[in-house]
């Protein structure tokens, strides 16, 4: 039998839906599969395709429908029916614009998948016609995928002949290097840091966490240490973070790019928060053996990959309430309200004064990770679908 010709189509990513993309590439060619990734030439750069066995046609697919969605079709169309010769038999897509484009590019044999990762966070005549757009993709699309529960039940509700939950798995960043180098790196010394990782956009609320950031700066927390014996046996890939005294205000860092970068950083120099804007890190691994606290903040989350790394560290965690975010990490999380600056000021506040209840958290956080599905478990659900799409 002939191997399958798939084809993943994403639009601009600089976190995670490009790294899932790349998961699921690595995977595909890994078990035999051609395949071929549409999207941005910066995708390619920046998540090395090619270099996974896959094959890349750039598409000039933007972040949101605009003028150039004919150009990202033209390109996308000559993609997908060139592919070996023979056109691709599933086309799956990632994304709002990602799967317009490719559902009007596609052959018309090759069956079409698109995944939901995110909501769109709009209103007023934005949110009607986004709404709109939506309804025509899910309806168009042979199963409509959701990273999160919240998505499948906006899925059915706009009218999707087939939406499927479809947990999206990260793959764990582990770490490559020495903790106390990242912590030489920022000289921080004994202080806290607190890491988020994450595309720097308004959905990320990080405007809430720069505020209460700039709370911390007069706030000097008695030294406290984790008990004897706790921190080597719970959280074994958290590195020097487990066993360190901490000592003054916490220090946050910020990795990730994005269009908010300016003026998140005219907030920080205006606010006088010790917030370090890192830009896009390749090793995030290391940032979390460092890193004695991790936070999301944003107004929402589908099943988020860096919560699911941060877990997977058996770093502690606290997260706004939002999204897929509660089903994912369970008990395992300390879980504020969106936007409660207060909420969440106590919750950092008081973990990082109880090295107990840290330490409880690493525990819980290392075993809920223990009960996702992994990448391979990801992978043989979409073979599972693509049989079920193609016969092959």
């Amino acid at each position: 039998m002939s191997h399958r010709r798939i084809a993943l189509v994403l639009g601009p990513s600089t976190g995670g839906i490009g790294t899932h993309v790349a998961s699921v590439a690595s995977g595909l060619v890994e078990r035999g599969d051609a395949v071929l990734v549409v999207g941005p030439p910066e995708t390619e750069e920046r998540f090395g395709f090619r270099s996974r066995g896959a094959r890349f046609a750039p598409a000039p697919i933007t972040a949101k429908p605009s003028p150039e969605l004919p150009l990202a079709v033209w390109a996308a169309r000559g993609a997908l029916r060139g592919v070996t010769g023979r056109g691709v038999d599933v086309v799956h897509a990632h994304g709002l614009t990602a799967g317009i484009t490719a559902m009007a590019a596609r052959p018309r044999h090759a069956a079409l998948v698109t995944t939901w990762h995110n909501q769109l966070i709009t209103s007023g005549f934005k949110r009607r016609l986004a709404d709109q757009i939506e309804k025509r993709l899910a309806r168009g699309v042979d199963v409509a995928l959701a990273a999160s529960s919240d998505l499948h039940d906006h899925l059915v509700a706009l009218g999707a002949a087939d939406a499927r939950l479809a947990p999206v798995a990260a793959p764990p960043r582990l770490p490559t290097g020495d903790a106390d180098a990242i912590r030489a790196e920022l000289g921080i010394g004994d202080r806290p840091l607190v890491l988020s990782v994450g595309r720097l956009h308004v959905q990320k609320d990080y405007d809430m966490l720069i505020g209460v950031a700039s709370r911390w700066g007069a706030s000097r927390p008695a030294p406290v240490a984790p008990p004897a014996g706790v921190a080597s046996d719970a959280a074994p890939q958290t590195g020097a973070s487990s066993a360190r005294t901490f000592s003054g205000a916490p220090v946050v860092a910020i990795a990730g790019d994005g269009p908010e970068r300016g003026r998140l950083q005219g907030l920080i120099d205006a606010s006088g928060a010790d917030v370090r804007l890192l830009g896009h890190r390749t090793d995030v691994g290391n940032l979390l053996a460092a890193a004695d606290l991790a936070v999301v903040t944003s107004r929402w989350e589908a099943r988020q990959l860096f919560a699911q790394e941060v877990l997977q560290a058996g770093v502690p965690l606290v997260a706004t309430r939002t999204g897929g975010i509660p089903e994912l990490v369970g008990d395992a999380a300390v879980l504020t309200e969106t936007g409660d600056a207060d909420a969440f000021d106590d919750a950092v506040r008081s973990l990082l004064a109880d090295p107990a209840r840290l330490a409880s958290l690493r525990e819980a956080g290392l075993a809920k990770a223990a009960t996702w599905p992994d990448e391979a478990q990801m992978l043989d659900a979409l073979d599972a679908l693509y049989l079920e799409l193609t016969g092959r």
